[in-house]
């Protein structure tokens, strides 16, 4: 029962859960920012950069609206961040999976929709009409990349359960090691660039960042936040940033296990790196940032379309 019990606390507390999260997502976050930087011939920040952001504004002072619900206002960078790290327990770093069920797709997507849910309850606590303008984008947002999130995890389902749906990581990763990675699957090729295309969405990174637009809104939702709860919002996007690309990993490359625990993790944070550049960077430094209607069309048409021709052969069984 001991063993067990502190088995548990060493997954939630340092791998894969808190430390083993936080230090990758800040890791990936001054990535893409020392790599954006190169792109446009910049010197750019250090990679530890994220690091040193963060610990700043713990330290400095943080200011309630007078208007705000202190509660709320407090509690949803909290919410957030714990959802996260909950949500990482659940996606298998290859073969090995802290927490596993039968539904760990549905759980998944339940989690996932907190941290924007957590975003726009803070926002609406702080009582600032211009975080009421960034409430109503993320809502936008969450509404125009949920549809197509939701048709690549039934593609993946559909391709690893054959005459069933199969929402177990697990049993998909297992699928993965038997009958090699998703991606080698040319019927779920289109799914994998529709869930590349989600990434950054889901993340907030330029241009799919109206929400938090600087040069529009001032930051939308998060105008009246500083100090510690602007530190927890700030860190949840780096943690979205690895917990979204280490499901892209065990839903598309999962047949790549070392059987060595951290070499698995190692090669997962190298594929995380790749995936961040591929899907992020590389979009920021490219294309300008979307109006919201345009975000909506670009998904409910362009990506949706991807999702739905890999669901429709996977379907076929073609």
């Amino acid at each position: 029962m001991g063993i067990t019990i502190l088995r548990l606390l060493f997954y939630v507390l340092i791998f894969p859960g808190c430390l083993f999260v936080t230090a990758i997502g800040l890791l990936l976050a001054g990535i893409d920012r020392k790599v954006l930087a190169r792109m446009q011939r910049r010197v750019g920040p250090p990679i530890v950069q994220p690091v040193y952001d963060f610990f700043k504004l713990l330290g400095k002072e943080t200011i309630i609206p007078h208007a705000a619900n202190k509660t709320a206002f407090l509690a949803a960078p909290v919410v957030g961040f714990v959802s996260l790290v909950v949500l990482m327990l659940f996606i298998p770093v290859f073969s090995f999976s802290a927490f596993s069920g039968r539904a760990d797709l549905i759980v998944v997507l339940y989690l996932l929709t907190i941290p924007g849910v957590a975003l726009i309850v803070g926002g609406s606590a702080s009582g600032s009409p211009y975080a009421g303008i960034g409430i109503s984008r993320e809502m936008v947002t969450m509404m125009a990349y949920e549809l197509p999130l939701i048709l690549v995890l039934l593609s993946v389902a559909k391709m690893a359960g054959g005459s069933a749906l199969c929402f177990s990581l697990s049993d998909i990763v297992a699928w993965q090691e038997a009958h090699h990675s998703m991606i080698a699957h040319w019927q779920l090729i289109p799914a994998a660039v529709a869930m590349l295309l989600v990434i950054p969405a889901e993340v907030g990174t330029q241009p799919f960042d109206v929400a938090e637009a600087e040069t529009e809104i001032c930051e939308g939702p998060l105008i009246e936040y500083s100090g510690a709860p602007l530190a927890m919002f700030k860190l949840n996007t780096a943690l979205k940033m690895f917990v979204m690309t280490a499901l892209f990993v065990a839903l598309f490359i999962g047949g790549i296990d070392t059987g060595i625990v951290a070499l698995n993790a190692l090669i997962l944070v190298l594929l995380c790196i790749v995936l961040t550049v591929l899907c992020m960077t590389l979009i920021h430094a490219v294309t300008a940032r979307l109006k919201i209607e345009h975000l909506f069309q670009f998904y409910w048409t362009f990506v949706t379309t991807l999702a739905t021709v890999s669901l429709v052969l996977v379907w076929l069984g073609l």
